[in-house]
């Protein structure tokens, strides 16, 4: 699918779950009037899981690819007749909705009790942790200051003004819609002097 496309719609109905074979997808849901981004999913990530609690459930989140993506669709039924013969498999998954949870947990206290600047610190090392980087040292991946902002959980104007100040103190460059870590070590203790 091409990049833009949205193949998952919250409030749609969940007829099965999907795999992310190559690309990049941002996973979202509307805050009032306002776009919250949960998460990142790229190679191997699953996305539509939070949906299939019970027969006529709707997708809570929507996902967008934010470039070429290729992805596998897996039907519900199919899936949940997977789980009951595979224990290993309903294992991993156990074990990955336990991560997903506290990683939900944490993103909710940081919300309440971190500034935006030190948000912007965590996303950013959370970004270079999952997508590691390119040739040139960029953050691999390209996201709008929108998209950036609404995975903050802030403005776009207060976004701006906090990568400026990254910027001046020296922790990172910008280029475009491309991130480089200039400071690993001063942008870490900038997010976790206020980590719960």
């Amino acid at each position: 699918m091409n990049k833009g496309n949205r193949f998952i719609r919250e409030g749609d109905p969940v007829t099965g779950i999907y795999f992310v074979c190559s690309g990049k997808v941002k996973v979202h849901k509307q805050w009032g009037d306002k776009e919250l981004i949960v998460r990142f999913a790229h190679n191997g990530a699953i996305v539509g899981h939070r949906g299939f609690t019970a027969k006529g459930s709707v997708f809570p989140i929507s996902a967008t690819a934010l470039e070429p993506t290729l992805v596998c669709f897996v039907e519900l039924d199919f899936f949940l007749s997977t789980l009951k013969v595979n224990p290993e498999l309903t294992y991993q998954l156990m074990l990955f909705y336990a991560n997903e949870l506290r990683e939900s947990e944490q993103k909710m206290y940081n919300l309440v009790h971190m500034t935006v600047k030190h948000r912007l610190a965590l996303a950013i090392i959370r970004l270079h942790e999952e997508f590691g980087t390119t040739a040139s040292g960029f953050i691999d991946i390209q996201l709008s200051r929108q998209d950036l902002a609404s995975y903050v959980g802030t403005t776009y104007e207060s976004l701006f003004r906090m990568m400026n100040e990254l910027t001046r103190e020296g922790l990172i460059t910008i280029d475009g819609r491309q991130i480089h870590i200039e400071n690993l070590t001063g942008l870490s203790a900038m997010a976790n002097s206020y980590l719960g």
